[in-house]
């Protein structure tokens, strides 16, 4: 990591410089608290051809998920929705460090309130092709809250996923597609969440290795599809010496696909 002068005018604290995907998505975010990892990596793997999009990447945070497809997809129009300001900042710094600027744009917005400002935004509704969240992973209550800021926010949320879906249903377009990571233990929320508008659910089981249950899962529906749902063939991460595998590092290295 390299780290930026002490007098970043960011309320982050320290900001440093990473490098994914092989190297070749640059992202500036805290030192200290939430960092973009394996889960932002394996949602935006899952994401297929868009074409211009657009695509909505809600809880941007620094721009991960969002980044790494628009890298990847030559055409593809990202919207980064972050609701953290000083977050925002840091995912318009990332999407010109990496060349995306006129394909990439942070909003600042809380996703499962004011659609109107999402639209005044440039999220009108109908208008997504596809949405990607990696929403945080636990309610108000449920878990105790990290002392640090932009942790807190990311693992502990503030609106319910019913409400992330809601959105999602208000911005897509027919036809429109949303990808989830989550914990496999909320497989259950997620699909009650998708009961509403969505069809050709697709579930991919993530285990940390092979004897073990999985501890995250993809999922995937198309707005208005009638096609059944699928359980995909589950991922392995880690092989028995808790190394990667070979696709598995294929896919951190930006290399391979789960789309």
């Amino acid at each position: 990591m390299t780290k930026t002068s002490a007098a970043e005018p960011f309320a982050l604290g320290e900001i440093g410089e990473d490098r994914l995907l092989g190297g070749r998505l640059r992202l500036l975010q805290p030192v200290k608290g939430h960092r973009a990892g394996s889960d932002a990596v394996l949602l935006a793997a899952a994401i297929p051809e868009l074409g211009e999009g657009p695509l909505a990447d809600f809880g941007a945070g620094v721009g991960t998920v969002g980044l790494s497809v628009a890298l990847r997809q030559s055409a593809l129009e990202v919207i980064l929705v972050e609701r953290d300001p000083e977050l925002a900042a840091l995912a318009t710094r990332n999407a010109g460090l990496n060349g995306l600027e006129g394909r990439a744009r942070a909003v600042v917005g809380t996703i499962g309130e004011h659609n109107g400002d999402l639209a005044r935004a440039g999220l009108p509704a109908a208008s997504m092709a596809w949405v990607a969240m990696n929403p945080p992973f636990f309610e108000a209550g449920g878990v105790r809250a990290s002392p640090v800021a932009n942790r807190r926010a990311a693992h502990v949320a503030g609106q319910s996923l019913a409400d992330w879906l809601k959105t999602a249903r208000h911005l897509l377009k027919p036809g429109g597609g949303v990808s989830i990571i989550h914990r496999a233990e909320a497989l259950g929320m997620i699909l009650a969440g998708l009961e509403t508008g969505f069809g050709a659910i697709e579930i991919r089981p993530i285990h940390g290795q092979a004897e073990r249950p999985a501890i995250r899962v993809i999922v995937t529906g198309r707005l208005g599809s009638k096609k059944p749902a699928a359980l995909l063939p589950a991922l392995v991460l880690n092989d028995a010496d808790g190394r990667f595998t070979g696709f598995s590092e294929a896919l951190h290295r930006g290399e391979a696909l789960l789309a």
